[in-house]
């Protein structure tokens, strides 16, 4: 027998080629089990959470959604009415489609627009309170002085304080682990841009006499750096606003570190001035003190004012 000779073994079959038809359904089915397998891959990986971008701020506010509705409501229905117009619906959808599914370290003044002009609100003349280290007292008074606002007084104002929200680009969900910080991550995160641009229309719509609540029990009343001094104070528009008149508060228990004296008071007097602005200081304004001493009136520094 030749070296190029095959000789079978006892009892095997010789191979038969495989046909054109078989080797079509054998690809044929072999496409069909790697589908199979995307799918349920896919259909696994749909069912476990979006993993988001890990920030180093707090995540969005729980149940964000049912807040901003409710809140809304409360507000255009109960605490200013004459808004009762207002569509909370429209209101939170503007809201949400300003920062769902983007980056929330690219968010910008445009994403907003449509619900600066949905939640639009006036402000009347002389009511103006903004604030600056005295959130806690700024509110009291208003809340005494209901004919008064702060920033936190009107609809936005009211609906976004003190949550958090943002969520990213590659998903419609939006982030509860976490969200970027202003100092840390970025500036032009979703809240960052949001307090921004209502402070400055907060300013920009104030007219006649303006009210500012300062803190004279810390080394600089007037900060430079705050949103109040690096912002509002310049959005105030002269042919408006005549006059800014300053309430400088001091803490009952606390040191009197600053006055309408102070070098730092001086320098927004000087601001104002630049802007044709008339400045008016006043320290520990007496209506807001009695507010300070509701919470401890034997006080010693409530009893000269009784």
């Amino acid at each position: 027998m030749a070296d190029n000779e095959f000789s079978p073994v006892p009892g095997d079959k010789p191979c038969r080629p495989i046909s054109k038809k078989t080797r079509i359904c054998l690809g044929v089915s072999l496409l069909v089990v790697m589908l199979a397998v995307v799918v349920v891959v896919g259909v696994l990986k749909w069912g476990q959470p979006h993993e988001h971008l890990r920030w180093n701020g707090t995540g969005t506010t729980e149940h964000l959604s049912e807040i901003v509705l409710g809140r809304c409501f409360l507000y255009t229905r109960i605490i200013q009415p004459e808004l009762r117009d207002k569509d909370c619906q429209k209101i939170w959808d503007a809201f949400k489609n300003a920062f769902i599914s983007k980056n929330p370290c690219n968010i910008r003044e445009d994403d907003y627009q449509p619900l600066m002009k949905m939640a639009n609100q006036t402000v009347p003349c002389n009511k103006t309170l903004l604030w600056s280290k005295t959130n806690e007292l700024a509110h009291q008074y208003t809340r005494v002085r209901q004919d008064m606002f702060t920033l936190e007084d009107t609809l936005l104002g009211y609906i976004a304080d003190n949550l958090m929200w943002c969520g990213d680009a590659s998903s419609s969900e939006m982030n509860y682990q976490s969200c970027p910080d202003w100092k840390k991550d970025c500036s032009n995160n979703p809240n960052s841009v949001f307090w921004k641009m209502v402070s400055q229309r907060f300013a920009e719509a104030a007219c006649g006499v303006v009210q500012v609540m300062l803190n004279g029990s810390i080394s600089k009343t007037f900060n430079k750096d705050s949103i109040f001094g690096s912002l509002e104070i310049f959005k105030l528009q002269p042919e408006k606003v005549h006059t800014l008149q300053a309430w400088v508060m001091h803490t009952i228990e606390g040191v009197a570190s600053d006055s309408c004296s102070s070098s730092s008071i001086n320098e927004l007097k000087l601001i104002l001035s630049q802007k044709n602005i008339t400045f008016i200081c006043q320290n520990d304004y007496r209506p807001a003190r009695f507010v300070q001493c509701v919470k401890n009136p034997e006080h010693l520094g409530c009893r000269s004012i009784v």
